[in-house]
């Protein structure tokens, strides 16, 4: 055979092979398409993709409470990423990202020249679009058929969506480590600062976490994470996406990374607790993942306000009763340079309460001690700071006044310390954190004042509303949430003591009584089967013929038995269900004068704005609005709103409101399954559950019930100010000496096991208490009038700072006349120690008192042969 002929012989047959080899390439790609084609999911799904975005609660001015969620993630648009993160991702996962059809062909050839040289799988050939189909729709195992469609998915992604918008796509998707999802989560987590305020070694350290969020992470492993930083600053400099200068600054910064936690701008633990169980309740698993952003009723000026007021309460409780000690006692290193590791060490075995932290006393001298803890380092406390602590003895007794400092501590005694507030900043769990991982630092709390301090074993509520619509604006429910998730304002029933005697005089002016009604405070003894009641005052004395107004000013218990015995118990009953308290939980006897039945916090506050708003039963609410990730607004509070000028829409039933809530609450909950539910979650639940509306339909107005007559409330606002101006809460006025709008009420119960004050004017209403959470007595002289008022006033001098003095308008129906105080008939013609009163129109006196006073009796002494007659006069 010639030459030629063998040429074109073997021309022919190569050219049939590859005509071959191109034929079953193509029925091969053919088939691939056909079969795995169809499988691939559709990238419009990745244009609607939702991603798991935690929960977060706001204050109505729009400062963050609490995050929820297993993802931390807050998604960016690609405008919104610095060229200089981009261009660090680039150099090191894709850097032929702007040139490959979505496969790099290069790294796929070296991927696989591996896989047969190694026989190891890896994934250096994955481009950005490859990780973007792998993470939005595949599983991460590796196989070949799953790289297969990976492959195929990458190259339809890229032909439908821009390089932009997948850049994005994978930014905002990618684990970063430590829950951190996404770029912008991860800045924060990291660095505590937004993407766009990191430097150029803090976007290199970020771009190399994807690879291996745990083994290159800065937290965890600071040398492997800088090494993986420096290799992508040099991929940079090699790229010329940064200058010599650029990369020399950034690989010389140190590590700086830390675990940041979300930083909460306001202090409102149980108002966050509130809102979770809320959602919880209402959109399940969903409430965690769906980006929620809920934005509350109360405002963070006012819930700072109210935590420290609550602490400063139960502060100045604890130190009255005395310093319980040290918490330990430890032996210091004799060598100077060993006592600040150790003492380092030593105080982050202990817990931190509130703003109190665990301090290591290093040196004591006559009248000040020095000692460090891990938020301001070394610090001295000052005779002042010291000389309140006692020796505890027990509730009722303490030791001598101590007279040096060596008195109190010793040296090695671990105590607790917190900042006086005022001197500086309060310091943040970030900044001890950030303490703990460097030296000493020099920061704004070293400079503070500083107080020696211990734990309260006692307990504190304090809740505030809007009297006209029943916005919660500020709520604590204890001393420290982290240590006692019990919420005291909404879970704890306690009995109200005096603080419910107001309910009792409010239902003696519908029953005959006025202000001036003169009521003999004598002794009076009841016998019930062979037990006898003697009923005192606290004070233990009789004052004889006293008005209805002076007996709830002074809060005289003889007088308040009195008036119930005479309204009658059921009668009484029957009323106080017009202020919302529970019937069930009050007992149907004459103790319910004193207030022995159980009711929370939450329930008092609210019979309170009843007094408030003239006589409007309201419903606390916590949730203002709900909106989406994407800001659209899904809810809006439509709370039933006091309207004085249109009565014939106010005067609604309790059925009407109630059907009305239970309406509102099929439209929130109507396109999600709701979840089964327990007693704690209810009872967190029940009060941020807002009257709320769909977004897209139109709100009804909605008007809050008469609970009382106008004329009713006016009348017992009045005496109420009286309580405040010169009764047992006098305090109170001592304060706001320029202020006569302000009413109230003290309570104390038996014991005295629980404390509390209930005040308002017309713009805001607010209830404290002060007690153990297993009732026991608090000690002698710790009334409503010193335990629980305090803390009601140092809330209210912020809550009433920018508020002008508002009384209460005086509505028609009323009449003020000049009485004679001893009798509270008319006065006479010409009488010289008269008093004005004001009475409904209709019961005004109209006998004028007589020349010589008559002591007039309107409830005679009861001897223990004559017990009441009738079960509404029975004490059991």
């Amino acid at each position: 055979m010639s030459f030629k002929k063998y040429f074109l012989k073997l021309m022919r047959v190569t050219f049939y092979m590859v005509l071959l080899m191109v034929l079953v390439t193509a029925v091969g790609v053919s088939v691939v398409y056909w079969y795995f084609m169809p499988q691939l999911p559709s990238t419009e799904r990745l244009q609607e993709v939702q991603l798991q975005v935690p929960l977060r609660v706001y204050t109505k001015d729009e400062k963050l409470i609490a995050e929820f969620g297993e993802q931390r993630r807050m998604p960016l648009m690609a405008d919104e990423i610095p060229k200089q993160m981009i261009n660090a991702v680039l150099a090191a996962e894709d850097n032929r990202f702007y040139e490959h059809p979505g496969v790099d062909l290069k790294g796929l050839t070296r991927a696989i020249v591996n896989l047969v040289m190694t026989g190891e799988k890896s994934q250096g050939g994955s481009t950005i679009t490859m990780q973007v189909a792998r993470n939005f729709f595949l599983s991460p195992e590796k196989r070949y058929v799953r790289k297969l469609k990976e492959i195929l998915l990458a190259i339809k992604i890229e032909n439908e969506l821009s390089k932009d918008t997948i850049l994005e796509l994978y930014l905002n998707k990618i684990f970063f480590g430590h829950r951190a999802y996404g770029i912008g989560a991860a800045a924060q987590v990291y660095y505590g600062r937004p993407i766009q305020e990191l430097t150029l070694a803090e976007y290199a350290m970020l771009a190399g976490l994807p690879k291996a969020p745990s083994t290159n992470n800065p937290v965890t492993n600071p040398e492997r994470a800088r090494d993986r930083r420096n290799y992508i600053l040099k991929r940079m400099l090699d790229l010329n996406y940064i200058s010599s200068e650029e990369y020399q600054k950034a690989t010389g910064a140190p590590v700086t990374a830390y675990l940041r936690r979300t930083v909460a701008e306001a202090n409102a633990p149980y108002i966050a607790e509130m809102v979770r169980a809320y959602m919880q309740t209402h959109y399940g698993d969903a409430a965690y993942t769906d980006g929620y952003r809920v934005y509350t009723t109360i405002t963070s000026e006012l819930q700072d306000a109210a935590t420290h007021a609550l602490h400063k309460a139960l502060y100045s409780y604890d130190e009255r009763h005395g310093y319980r000690g040290a918490l330990e006692h430890v032996k210091l290193p004799t060598a100077a340079e060993e006592i600040l590791p150790f003492a380092k060490e030593t105080v982050s075995k202990f817990n931190r309460y509130a703003d109190l932290h665990p301090s290591l006393v290093l040196e004591v001298k006559n009248d000040s001690i020095t000692v460090y803890n891990n938020i301001a380092g070394v610090i001295d406390i000052g005779w002042e700071n010291l000389n309140w602590a006692r020796k505890y003895l027990d509730d009722n007794r303490v030791g001598a006044a101590p007279r040096r400092a060596s008195n109190i501590v010793s040296v090695g005694d671990v105590i607790y310390a917190r900042p006086i507030r005022g001197t500086a900043p309060p310091p943040t769990e970030d900044e001890e954190e950030e303490a703990l991982a460097d030296e000493i630092p020099e920061n704004p709390e070293a400079k503070m004042t500083w107080r020696l301090s211990g734990v309260p074993k006692i307990q504190g509520a304090l809740v505030s509303l809007r009297p006209d619509d029943g916005a919660i604006m500020a709520l604590v429910g204890g001393f420290d949430f982290y240590h006692s998730k019990f919420n005291r304002v909404i879970q704890a029933l306690r009995q109200p003591g005096s603080n419910f005697k107001p309910f009792i005089y409010s239902a003696a002016l519908e029953h005959g009584y006025n202000p001036a009604t003169m009521i003999n405070d004598a002794p009076i003894v009841y016998r019930v089967g062979n037990k006898i009641w003697r009923p005192e005052n606290y004070s233990h004395r009789f004052y004889g013929p006293t008005s209805l107004r002076k007996a709830l000013t002074y809060s005289r218990n003889l007088v308040s038995i009195r008036v119930l015995e005479k309204v009658g118990i059921d009668n009484a009953l029957d009323y106080a269900e017009n202020f919302g308290f529970k019937r069930q939980r009050i007992p149907r006897n004459l103790t319910i004068a004193l207030g022995t039945g159980e009711i929370t916090p939450m329930e008092l506050v609210r019979g309170y704005a009843v007094f408030a708003n003239g006589g409007y039963l309201i419903d606390p609410y916590l949730i203002e609005r709900i909106d989406n990730y994407d800001g659209k607004l899904l809810y809006q509070a439509n709370p039933p709103q006091v309207c004085r000028s249109c009565e014939v829409e106010a005067v609604q039933t309790s059925a009407t409101i109630a059907a009305a809530e239970a309406a509102d609450a099929d439209v929130v909950s109507a396109d999600k399954e709701n979840k089964p539910e327990d007693a704690e979650m209810n009872a967190l639940a029940q009060f941020s559950v807002p009257a709320a509306d769909h977004a897209n339909l139109p709100l009804t107005k909605r008007y809050a019930p008469r609970a009382i007559r106008p004329q009713n409330a006016w009348l017992m606002t009045s005496i109420l100010q009286d309580v405040v101006s010169h009764g047992t809460a006098a305090r109170a006025k001592r304060t706001f000496k320029d202020r006569n709008d302000l009413a109230g009420k003290t309570g104390t119960t038996n014991g005295p096991n629980d404390a509390w004050f209930s005040g308002y004017m017309p713009d805001i209403v607010t209830t404290t208490w002060v007690g153990f959470d297993r009732p026991r007595p608090l000690g002698k002289k710790e009334t409503g009038g010193r335990a629980a008022l305090p803390m009601w006033i140092e809330f209210m001098k912020i809550a009433l700072r920018d508020r002008p003095e508002r009384k209460m308008d005086k509505p028609a129906g009323l009449i003020t006349v000049s009485i004679d105080p001893n009798t509270g008939l008319l006065a006479r013609p010409g009488q010289s120690n008269t008093k004005s009163e004001t009475f409904f129109t209709d019961a005004a006196p109209k006998r004028y008192a007589p020349s010589v006073p008559a002591v007039r009796k309107t409830v005679e002494n009861r001897a223990p042969s004559t017990p009441p007659q009738t079960s509404s006069q029975m004490l059991w």
